[in-house]
């Protein structure tokens, strides 16, 4: 679960190095790909009784509300993409 959480983190840095903001979105996509990882964790401990289910509902909104904002800047790379693209 560490591992994934520091993924995103790190997936998030290594993308911003890239200096492109399509290299950039890419690895906003694997960092929530990362979160989705934490998610799937979550329920393993939760179902398995490591975690009980209160704390479970704390982590879990706050694993949703980051990939809300990873969805959010993924789109806002997306329309700054289309945006930057030559009409045909």
């Amino acid at each position: 679960m560490r591992r994934a959480a520091v993924s995103v983190v790190s997936n998030m840095a290594e993308g911003s190095g890239r200096q492109s903001d399509r290299e950039l979105a890419r690895f906003l996509r694997i960092a929530r790909g990362s979160v989705c990882e934490v998610q799937c964790q979550l329920l393993l401990s939760r179902d398995l009784g490591y975690l009980q289910f209160d704390r479970w509902t704390i982590l879990d909104a706050d694993c949703r509300e980051v990939s809300m904002m990873l969805n959010a800047l993924i789109r806002s790379f997306a329309l700054k993409t289309q945006a930057s693209q030559p009409d045909p």
